[in-house]
């Protein structure tokens, strides 16, 4: 599986972003879809997660209830939606794909090459 992450960019805080993970290769359906991000000087966090079927979904306490994922099956890609964006969320966001569905990312299999989300105050 070959995952492409986009959709960083630079944000005031208080804005909004869309990350998007598309797939090839392989079919996500399959699946546990994760992000994951990584800020300067630490270490790779988990943010969210969302089961193969897109019915279940869990967040890291510092995001939930201003991010959410989704999940198209039919077009192979999965989303992150990220509002009320915060300094402290500015990081490298990278997408992962896993057989089980747990927040370590050490059970993930593949990942992306991840997108820079910058957010200014």
């Amino acid at each position: 599986v070959q995952l492409q992450a986009s959709g960083g960019g630079l944000v005031q805080a208080g804005g909004s972003l869309r990350l998007s993970c598309a797939a090839s290769g392989r079919t996500l359906s399959s699946y546990t879809m994760g992000w994951f991000r990584q800020a300067p000087g630490k270490e790779r966090e988990f943010v969210a997660m969302i089961g193969w079927s897109g019915s279940s979904t869990y967040y890291a306490a510092s995001v939930k209830d201003r991010f959410t994922m989704s999940r198209d099956n039919a077009k192979n890609t999965v989303y992150l939606q990220m509002n009320s964006l915060k300094p402290e969320d500015t990081a490298v966001y990278y997408c992962a794909a896993g057989r089980d569905y747990t927040t370590p990312s050490s059970s993930y299999d593949y990942w992306g090459q991840g997108t820079l989300v910058t957010v200014s105050s």
